[in-house]
């Protein structure tokens, strides 16, 4: 995730986000009806801090954080994104974003619809500020990670029963998440059970956006302790070290970055996936939607 955001931020972030100098107009040159018009009309223009990457056409979940100059988020509880193929284009498009609760820093989820691969901009408004940020997304043609609907890879993920309890080899969560180190992926699917996984790394992922996943991940698993899904935690670098790199499952799942969390049928197959943060409501209603 880390390796993500900062890419993102260098396309997110774009020339210092200058405050706009006609607060209640669009910049000299900016065409009336444009996106760059919209993003100068409100007071304080800036650059968003995505949260969310590996966009495919479809329904595209996007995650953001509107943060002003001086550092400060603006925590709204929705923001209106309008989207467009270019700064000088008119939107195409426009939805709500909604304020989710992620843990200490809560972040912005829209749901965009888009049918062709490119790049997309985006400007999104919170209710109530007169803050306006602006950002892109980089649509492929096909998502990088195991698609909705594709067999989820049979890894044989640690649990503590392979370990021996060696929860150092486990998890770098403090302290360990075991509910969620009982089951790995293979068995799982193996015994036709629907699960939940999340790849992430508690202790070294530490950007802005990247949340506590896995904290969400237990706190659906209480949830539904008395349902037949099971949960997994699976750590991202090996022997939980960053200057090692990927381990063998974020690789053979070929996952860009961390956070992710996939939620796997019975049938073995992929029902839903998130990139980055989400929010224990989120994960609870995509669980109800497709797992039970």
């Amino acid at each position: 995730m880390r390796r993500a955001l900062a890419a993102a931020l260098a396309v997110l972030v774009l020339g210092g986000c200058a405050s706009s100098s006609k607060p209640h107009g669009s910049t000299s040159g900016s065409p009336r009806g444009s996106l760059d018009a919209f993003w100068h009309a409100g007071g304080e223009s800036v650059g968003l801090i995505s949260g969310t990457f590996d966009y495919a056409p479809g329904d595209v979940r996007v995650s953001f954080l509107v943060v002003r100059h001086d550092g400060r988020q603006v925590d709204a509880p929705r923001a209106l994104v309008h989207m467009a193929r270019s700064l000088a284009a008119r939107p195409f498009e426009r939805a709500w974003a909604r304020l989710e609760r992620v843990g200490p820093t809560p972040i912005f989820v829209a749901h965009l619809t888009i049918r062709r691969p490119g790049r997309y901009w985006i400007v999104a408004a919170p209710t109530g500020s007169r803050v306006r940020g602006l950002g892109t997304l980089d649509v492929q043609a096909a998502s990088q990670s195991p698609a909705v609907g594709a067999k989820a890879v049979p890894s044989r993920t640690p649990t503590i029963a392979s370990t021996h309890g060696d929860f150092a080899e486990l998890t770098t969560r403090t302290p360990p998440d075991k509910g969620l180190l009982r089951y790995s992926v293979a068995g799982s699917i193996a015994a036709h059970k629907p699960f939940v996984v999340v790849f992430a790394t508690p202790k070294f992922c530490t950007s802005r956006t990247c949340g506590p996943v896995v904290d969400v991940v237990d706190a659906v698993r209480r949830r539904f302790r008395h349902t037949t899904v099971r949960f997994i935690h699976v750590e991202v670098y090996r022997r939980n070290n960053p200057t090692l790199g990927l381990n063998v499952f974020m690789r053979r799942w070929r996952l860009p970055g961390e956070p992710w969390t996939f939620l796997v049928g019975a049938d073995g197959r992929i029902k839903a996936k998130f990139a980055g943060p989400l929010s224990v409501g989120e994960l609870a209603a995509a669980l109800r939607r497709t797992l039970l």
